[in-house]
């Protein structure tokens, strides 16, 4: 399953899901077969079991991905109903960030081997942790804001999971229990506030740093999250290209060592870190300018492409 979170005019943010190039309005399409089966208070149980946000549609678990199941296999038998619209296409929506307001986004530094290496780093032995914050994130279909605080923006291509259920002291046996799916996310880095003290986040947690999507593969379609390829490429030039596979930590362990450390709730995102070939390691230095595209692609999860727009005011 695709589930994507969506505007159109006059829609203000939904989750959905993508079938043959058509957005099904999850909570609206359940509302109206609960009411199609005589059910009164149609509208107050799809809010429940299928509200209308994905953080809220998340804490629902695999209880609410199989209400989501039935309400699509009548979605698609009942375009409308009652006057309600449960079918868009998806050139007529706007596809935003899956997850566009996560409780906690956690990223792993120095993750592969390769990007270890050319940055000049040992190879951890614990994960490398730092944070990027709810204001970074932007849709596949918007711009990466490029603002005038520097000239050294970066891109980084990162396979991210999204945290399904409440997850404390998990074991990595159990790990992909509590996984609700995976998406890409591009961790648009400032090189130079980055750098310019030995903590990170000030040059990870700019406004639009975090271009998210295009959508979230559910885990029950995705079920093992190594051997993936990705591949990061600036206007048709690969400079990224790794396998999920060269992992340092992988997802289980990741799950099972930041569970450890907190209580994952359902909505959290885990970037999982980039790949070598980022612009801060070329020689010479290579950094992202007005108007680049920067295409992200992880198999079987999708194309993450957003293009590079400066901020003049």
């Amino acid at each position: 399953m695709k589930l994507i979170t969506f505007s159109r005019e006059g829609i203000k943010q939904r989750v959905g899901v993508i079938v043959n190039e058509e957005v099904i309005d999850l909570n609206i399409a359940y509302k109206t077969l609960l009411a199609s089966e005589g059910k009164i208070r149609a509208q107050q149980i799809a809010e429940a079991f299928v509200p209308a946000d994905m953080t809220g549609f998340l804490q629902g678990g695999k209880e609410s991905l199989e209400f989501a199941k039935k309400a699509i296999d009548y979605a698609l038998e009942n375009k409308t109903d009652n006057g309600y619209r449960l079918v868009y296409a998806l050139n007529e929506v706007k596809v935003e960030a899956p997850v566009p307001a996560p409780g906690k986004m956690i990223c792993v530094g120095h993750n592969y081997r390769e990007h270890i290496l050319e940055m000049k780093r040992e190879i951890p032995q614990y994960p490398v942790v730092f944070a990027k914050f709810a204001n970074t994130v932007v849709g596949p279909q918007d711009d990466i804001p490029f603002f005038p605080i520097s000239e050294q923006l970066d891109y980084e291509a990162e396979f991210a999971f999204v945290i399904g259920k409440r997850a404390r002291n998990v074991s990595q046996e159990e790990a992909l229990d509590y996984v609700a799916g995976y998406t890409i996310v591009n961790d648009v880095t400032y090189r130079d506030i980055q750098r310019r003290t030995i903590q990170w986040l000030q040059g990870k947690t700019v406004e639009g740093s975090a271009p998210m999507g295009p959508w979230l593969v559910t885990s029950d379609e995705l079920t093992d999250p190594s051997g993936l390829e990705v591949i990061l490429a600036v206007n048709g030039e690969v400079r990224q290209h790794t396998n999920t596979a060269n992992l340092v930590f992988s997802v289980q362990y990741l799950v099972e060592f930041l569970s450890n450390l907190m209580t994952l709730e359902p909505g959290d995102i885990i970037l999982t870190g980039t790949p070598g070939g980022v612009g801060f390691a070329m020689d010479p230095q290579t950094f992202l300018k007005d108007g680049d595209v920067v295409k992200i692609a992880i198999d079987k999860v999708g194309t993450l492409e957003n293009q590079v727009k400066k901020v003049t005011e």
